[in-house]
């Protein structure tokens, strides 16, 4: 079988300002990283012109560990709604080096449905995620150089900080560990550990902010911990925001590249929708709308986080909402959910399928919760059956569900046309608005509450001693009135992993709260998350190479 990567070498590429033409941006607007790659201005952005545009929103039903095929769905709809006339861009979030030296391997698309450069894309790109990891290091730094700083200390409690370091990969041994060792010149000794980049609250902030004033802003509300004296620090106290927005004077600023059949891709910021909001940058969105009649963007893992994220969260803060909502659904997931161990997932079984449907109508009662109307779309792998396939589309006529079969992996955008011109239609005779699904100012409890119960079908939320805590921590300092960013397995709609398929009458346990000021909402977390991945027992890394004329192979 051809690689993806021999698949985007066949296919050719074009210089970066034959893309930018095709949005009208004149040559000397771009920042070039290269050939191939851009920094796009925050310049612009016409956020007038972006209100009138159309966005599609693409996310998935509960996945396998391999995940679903949004990004590629993504990049093969927005290649198909191209084909059909309808200029569009497609506005994806950057790889972590995490998952592509983990178990995920690149996150590029694959097969005929791809942005490219994938290599670049999937290793260093543009430089975002080192100076996102610089930002968030900086401030660790400042916080424990105050501590040390006898002469202008704000006399911070060394147990009572919460940040972290953070670096861009699965390193699980940082997880937890011991600063400040080898005597007096060496700082105070305490403990604290690393995070994964993705999962920094800078990260976050990057992908909220409207520009750089909100940018300054978000990363001074930053909360640090207490002095001695029980007074809350915050990032602003460090006189930390401005050294911190500098570092990311060009990260924010969105990235264009291009997808295999030389159409406009967006991609920007990249926080995990397990643990943050899942979905690429607010500038990044805005942008592709200001320049494309539609965008095409996904979030991240199932409806019931990044789209639930997208939508309560990124929508709400920034006033956009998506005009159509897409819900990739795959044989194989549907065949996980019906009990079917993942060895056996390549095996035609359609009683499987059926009996995963379950799982498929639940994320469809979810859309239709927030006032979106949902198309799905059948990811088609080789292995699938006509018969399986069909299973799918008779169940979504029963709930009266538009659906398509897309073969973008064989077929790039002429595998998508069916579903390009479904989805066109939809966005454009969308009159309804989105609702989301709790307001702000509700208490937290009952925001929490309201996404267990609607969105995962929960039957209870239980809160540890630790969480409620917590809860009135947040309460203090004020915070009681962000938004909620619950921090959930991905692979059940349930707090419990194993709950396959759609789990009822569970309780969600609510284990502790972090609070991400800067970003504007709290996390409450739940089950076994961790914001520090480890690798796999064979990573992916193992697979990667490069050859003595500098050509990578192994990144999928």
């Amino acid at each position: 079988m051809t690689s993806d990567i021999e698949i985007a070498r066949k296919a050719g590429i074009k210089p970066i300002q034959d893309i930018a033409q095709k949005l009208g941006i004149p040559g000397d607007e771009l920042e070039l990283y290269g050939k191939y790659k851009a920094k796009l201005p925050l310049s612009l952005i016409d956020r007038e012109k972006a209100g009138n545009n159309k966005l599609i929103l693409v996310s998935a039903i509960s996945p396998t560990p391999a995940g679903e095929g949004k990004t590629t769905i993504s990049i093969g709809l927005s290649e198909g709604l191209n084909r059909i006339g309808k200029q569009t861009t497609v506005v994806l979030r950057e790889p972590s080096l995490g998952p592509v030296f983990g178990i995920k391997g690149g996150a590029t698309g694959g097969g005929h449905s791809q942005v490219i450069p994938m290599e670049d894309i999937n290793l260093h790109f543009t430089g975002d995620f080192a100076a996102i990891e610089k930002a968030n290091n900086l401030l660790a730094a400042l916080i424990d150089n105050n501590i040390q700083n006898n002469g202008r200390s704000l006399n911070i409690d060394p147990r009572t900080v919460h940040w972290k370091r953070v670096m861009d990969m699965n390193d699980r041994s940082l997880r937890n560990v011991i600063v400040g060792l080898g005597g007096t010149t060496s700082g105070i000794p305490r403990e604290t550990g690393f995070n994964i980049t993705a999962a920094s609250e800078i990260m976050a902030i990057l992908c909220l902010a409207e520009d750089f004033h909100n940018l300054k802003e978000r990363l001074g509300n930053i909360f640090v911990g207490y002095t001695f004296d029980k007074k809350p620090v915050f990032a602003r106290d460090l006189n930390a925001q401005g050294a911190m927005a500098a570092l990311l004077k060009d990260a924010i600023k969105p990235n264009l590249v291009q997808t295999l059949e030389g159409n406009p891709a967006i991609i920007h910021g990249g926080p995990f929708a397990n643990i943050a909001q899942g979905t690429n940058s607010v500038l990044a969105t805005k942008m592709g709308m200001s320049l494309s009649d539609y965008v095409v963007t996904e979030a991240g893992f199932g409806f019931d986080l990044g789209a639930e994220k997208f939508l309560d969260i990124k929508c709400v803060s920034s006033g956009i909402e998506p005009q159509a909502a897409v819900l990739v659904a795959t044989v194989r997931a549907l065949k996980y959910h019906g009990a079917v161990p993942v060895a056996e997932l390549n095996s035609p079984n359609v009683e499987a399928v059926r009996q995963g449907l379950e799982n498929l109508e639940k994320h469809v009662e979810n859309m239709q919760k927030f006032n979106i109307c949902p198309v799905v779309a059948i990811n088609r792998f080789v292995s699938d059956t006509d018969e399986e396939i069909e299973v799918i589309r008779e169940k979504c006529q029963e709930l009266g569900v538009k659906v398509a079969v897309a073969d973008v992996w064989a077929k790039g955008g002429e595998g998508a046309e069916e579903l390009a011109t479904m989805v066109a239609e939809v966005a454009d005779s969308c009159s309804s608005s989105m609702k989301p699904l709790y307001d702000w100012e509700w208490p937290v409890e009952k925001k929490i509450e309201t996404i267990a119960k609607e969105i995962y079908g929960a039957k209870a939320i239980d809160y540890t001693a630790k969480a409620k805590k917590d809860l009135k921590v947040v309460a203090e300092l004020g915070l009681d009135n962000k938004a909620v960013c619950i921090a959930k397995t991905q692979k059940s709609l349930s707090d419990n992993p194993k709950l396959l398929g759609r789990p009822e009458n569970f309780v969600v346990t609510v284990r502790e709260i972090e609070i991400a000021a800067g970003a504007g909402f709290i996390v409450p977390i739940t089950g076994n998350i961790m914001r520090m991945p480890g690798l796999p027992g064979k990573p992916a890394a193992e697979n990667i190479d490069i050859d003595d004329n500098g050509k990578i192979s192994g990144l999928f």
